[in-house]
């Protein structure tokens, strides 16, 4: 590999570490939002919004982040991206919009239909963003149309099909199930025993949309499994994830829900590093003509100057957002509590 090369791949698993963060970080604060309806009592909705108050709007912190990074290091992806994807984007940055918005709301008014309506709004929101990027990660699984210019050539219902669907309602379990961990963890009494109710089907729908979803993948989607077919050593990686989907449920049992919470992050750690090493060197797959037009970290990244200007920024920065949320989570740790300030 030349040196541009090892910057390519450098960035791109700069990239990829962000996104990671995301999904961990902002994927519990979706799953709260989803399951925020089943309780039924004010102070119980409240006990879980302030479960995320103090942190959900520094988790989004890490998807913009992931969004400058791909400009940067990767405009020609960015663009394609933002094109073919731009009706599934606005969806998902209204669902952004509108959960900070009923999050901030929610409390200003004791009305208890006021809560209501803000309450319906954060749980469909959050809905609304998990199933949209479950839609985006199927079709970049299973390609879109590109044309030689590198500009996508389909229509928005190219981008509706059962395998994307599939990988949308997938997207909701995960982070549902997720955020129930993560609630579990943070609460204790009457609603932490509530929640222990919650726990099993959430793990279950779990299970069920990830055995169908790898079933799908495996009999529709073969150039995903091909990585780990020419190098073998990555089969570590499916080994791992099951391991850690298997410890939830164990862990959950023994009441150690900081361990099952910390299993559900590797957990999908290890199933954003299966997608990525079965798509790469591809960003964007060109369903068309996948080995020509498909958009890779090699075709499409920036400059090499750009690059190590980016990279010099990356090992400033990054050590930085990761200090900080470690410090937030930090100060914000153990069992929530309401006060006179809460949510």
């Amino acid at each position: 590999m030349t040196f541009m090369n090892d910057l390519q791949f450098i960035w791109f698993s700069v990239f990829v570490v962000l996104v990671i963060g995301y999904t961990i970080l902002d994927g519990f604060d979706l799953g709260v939002g989803m399951l925020h309806l089943f309780s039924k009592k004010d102070e119980e909705r409240r006990l879980m919004l302030n479960a995320i108050g103090p942190v959900w709007d520094g988790n989004e912190v890490w998807l913009v982040t992931a969004g400058g990074a791909l400009f940067a290091g990767f405009p020609d992806v960015y663009a394609t991206l933002c094109s073919a994807f731009y009706i599934p984007i606005m969806i998902l940055l209204t669902g952004l919009i509108f959960r900070a918005v009923a999050i901030e709301v929610r409390s200003k008014q004791p009305m208890s239909w006021w809560r209501w309506i803000w309450d319906l709004q954060f749980s469909f929101a959050s809905f609304l963003i998990a199933f949209t990027l479950g839609i985006v990660v199927g079709n970049l699984i299973r390609g879109i149309p590109l044309g030689t210019d590198k500009e996508f050539t389909g229509q928005m219902g190219d981008l509706i099909d059962p395998y994307s669907l599939l990988t949308g309602v997938f997207a909701v379990s995960l982070f549902s199930m997720h955020g129930a961990i993560y609630i579990l963890m943070k609460t204790e009494g009457e609603l932490h025993d509530k929640l222990r109710k919650w726990i099993n089907p959430s793990i279950i729908f779990f299970i069920i949309s990830y055995a169908t979803v790898t079933m799908a993948t495996l009999i529709y989607m073969p150039h995903m499994a091909e990585s780990i077919r020419e190098r073998p050593f990555f089969f570590i990686i499916a080994l791992i994830n099951m391991l850690a989907i298997a410890n939830i449920p164990r862990e959950i049992q023994r009441g150690k829900d900081g361990r099952a919470f910390a299993s559900s992050c590797i957990n999908i750690i290890m199933l954003m590093a299966l997608y990525a090493v079965g798509s790469y060197p591809n960003v964007v797959r060109a369903i068309n003509d996948p080995a020509i037009l498909s958009l890779t970290i090699f075709n499409s990244a920036s400059s090499e100057k750009t690059l190590e200007i980016l990279l010099l920024i990356a090992i400033i920065g990054i050590p930085l957002v990761v200090s900080y949320t470690f410090a937030i989570y930090w100060i914000f740790h153990g069992k929530v509590k309401l006060d006179t300030n809460s949510y």
